[in-house]
């Protein structure tokens, strides 16, 4: 499918008439939660199978208007990411390695079959927004969260490929995802729902993989449990990822065991976290992982720690699972100290409180 690039002027700044006033804002910035709140602007681009890639611009953000046909509407044709902008020290706005977000919204776009955008286009439709609303970057520990994605805006009914798609990105000021949970959150183990399966679209950021995930969130909370952990969806035993987020083990041995990819997500967090774990003093390691081997090694004292990651909650202590096997606790059931510390430097990366030696801090 063309992934025609846009133009060298791209995403210019077309601003609303109707900015939210400057006391309004810092109101909604006092407390924004998550979600909830979104800033005056929206990055665009336009799709066409003739045209590829144009009528970019940073505009007012305003409501979609969409055929019924709308090929999103019927096929779930979509895509999308979620990255953060972060106020630096001074005062200053960075990203958080937005490249690796490009690389997967274009991995995400070949297995949806929708127009790829090249990575460059992406990171400037990204870093023109927030230049454009600046203003609603909040002050730590809260950031701007920013989601980018396609749909497929063609009105057709029929199963093909789309010829017509809409890119876009929206803005949210977001505190913490689980506020309230710093203590650890608790994961119920399903053992009859599946979130993918080997050839599906498990490594690919689509809305659909949520959707499928959504009863088994259901389902935990009717177990009083914040979220679900999945298994594989062949053998319903081996761990693959939360409903949000990647799942990662500390092991008394020295290891940072994560299951491998294929069919769960390649998290940006997940992977930074594998990067950092050498000067913590850990090995990291990509290998399959029992249901069997984490509950026994929650028993055993092998399994030290488990923790989530992710770009909207960054790293989770988990403390508990739950199952139709029974309960299982983590340690003594409090946040465990590497996952704190690895928490507390990715951190610190992010919001530019220590010298960016890796390079993944990119100025806005």
């Amino acid at each position: 499918m063309s992934s025609r690039p846009i133009a060298q002027a791209r995403f210019p700044h077309v601003a609303t008439a109707n900015p939210t006033p400057a006391a309004q804002r810092d109101g909604l910035l006092a407390d924004p939660g998550f979600g909830r709140v979104f800033t005056d602007h929206v990055a665009t681009a336009t799709w066409t199978a003739g045209e590829g890639w144009h009528d970019t611009a940073v505009r007012a953000a305003e409501p979609l208007t969409l055929h019924p046909a709308a090929a999103v509407l019927h096929y779930a044709q979509e895509i999308f990411e979620g990255l953060k902008a972060y106020r630096q020290p001074d005062g200053s706005v960075a990203l958080f390695r937005p490249d690796l977000n490009a690389a997967r919204f274009a991995h995400s776009a070949r297995r949806l079959a929708l127009p790829v955008l090249p990575a460059e286009s992406f990171v400037e439709a990204v870093t023109a927004l927030v230049r454009a609303d600046e203003a609603w970057v909040p002050e730590p520990p809260a950031s701007l969260y920013l989601r980018p994605f396609t749909v497929a805006t063609e009105a057709f009914l029929g199963v093909r490929p789309a010829e017509e798609a809409r890119f876009l990105v929206t803005a949210s000021p977001a505190g913490p995802l689980f506020a309230g949970r710093e203590a650890g959150v608790t994961l119920w183990i399903s053992d009859t729902l599946s979130r993918a399966a080997p050839g599906g679209t498990g490594d690919a950021k689509c809305g659909g993989n949520y959707a499928a995930g959504l009863a088994a969130q259901a389902l935990a909370k009717e177990h009083a449990c914040d979220q679900v952990l999945f298994l594989d969806a062949r053998e319903h035993r081996w761990l693959e990822e939360s409903g949000t987020m990647n799942v990662l083990l500390v092991t008394a041995d020295g290891e940072l065991v994560t299951p491998p990819l294929g069919t769960i997500l390649d998290g940006v967090t997940r992977r930074s976290v594998l990067e950092l774990a050498a000067g913590h003093g850990l090995t990291a390691v990509e290998r399959p992982i029992s249901v069997e081997e984490l509950r026994a090694g929650c028993a055993d004292g092998s399994i030290t720690e488990v923790f989530a990651t992710g770009t909207a909650a960054v790293i989770s202590p988990i403390v508990a699972f739950r199952s139709t096997a029974g309960d299982v606790v983590v340690g003594d059931g409090t946040p465990g100290e590497r996952t704190l510390a690895l928490h507390a430097e990715l951190l610190d990366i992010q919001f530019g409180r220590v010298p960016d030696t890796r390079g993944w801090r990119l100025s806005v």
